[in-house]
């Protein structure tokens, strides 16, 4: 049974201190990260402490009996119902939509962000591995208009940014932060450039036409935009690259290894 892990847990040197709004749960295999935002949802960011567990695995710490669907990630902007996804092979796609209940749905990240979707009203959930690429695809908004024609509304929505690349660890060529901007506000990208700069998305970088890009500040600020309530995002703080014994990272170390993250769909 997971159970909320107590003060010893939350340790300085190992990044688990000052994380408002998010716990840290225990049960028998390991621990992960919930936000609280998505409470009454059955959910779950994992760690490099699940390392060779996969989502049939990982599913029972967070759920009983459910049904376990993931894509074949590709970076892409491809989202899909989750019942397409339920059996190897598994499809090439970076986002599902639940439409059924019991059903959790995974996908995997080493940088990129984890978002996980729940909707109150209606039970369902959405999972979608969001890097740049993703972002600039627009993948979340994809994912949110599969919510809608099911019967969600996007400003009754709860969205939590798991872990990923901090913008002070992830630089970027300037035509990858044009290319979010465009994608924030395809009509006036540079007002959308200006936005990211200004809520630090989008951050200085020494070398010519280069920055540092914050992929969970500019996805939280497409997500704004696009009329999902400010305080219904829930975003980490955690950065994948700067906590080495928390999460694997492509960016620090060159592995392909990854971390799951989850959620149950209600109905």
């Amino acid at each position: 049974m997971a159970e909320a892990l107590d003060a010893p847990f939350n340790r300085p040197d190992a990044g688990f201190n000052d994380l408002e709004g998010w716990t840290w749960v225990g049960c028998y295999g390991g621990t992960y990260l919930q936000a609280n935002l998505l409470a009454d949802f059955e959910h779950g960011f994992f760690t490099r402490q699940w390392q060779g567990r996969e989502p049939a695995e990982l599913a029972a710490a967070v759920s009983a009996g459910v049904t376990v669907h993931r894509p074949r990630q590709i970076h892409s902007a491809l989202v899909l119902p989750a019942s397409q996804a339920s059996a190897a092979p598994w499809p090439e796609a970076d986002g599902l939509v639940s439409d059924a209940g019991g059903q959790s749905l995974w996908v995997c990240g080493a940088d990129c962000t984890p978002v996980l979707f729940a909707d109150p009203a209606t039970g369902r959930v959405a999972a979608c591995h969001a890097g740049w690429r993703g972002v600039a695809g627009r993948i979340l908004l994809a994912a949110i208009e599969q919510l809608e024609a099911a019967g969600s509304r996007r400003d009754a929505l709860l969205v939590a940014l798991g872990p990923a690349v901090s913008g002070a660890n992830y630089q970027v060529e300037r035509s990858v932060s044009l290319q979010v901007a465009a994608a924030i506000q395809p009509a006036e990208p540079e007002l959308a450039l200006d936005a990211l700069r200004a809520c630090g998305a989008v951050l200085p970088d020494p070398e010519p036409g280069r920055d540092r890009l914050d992929i969970r500040a500019a996805t939280r600020l497409q997500l704004e935009w696009a009329g999902i309530p400010s305080e219904q995002i829930a975003v980490c703080p955690l950065c994948t690259v700067a906590e080495p014994l928390l999460f694997h990272s492509w960016r620090r170390d060159q592995v392909k290894a990854v971390q799951w993250s989850g959620i149950v769909s209600q109905a």
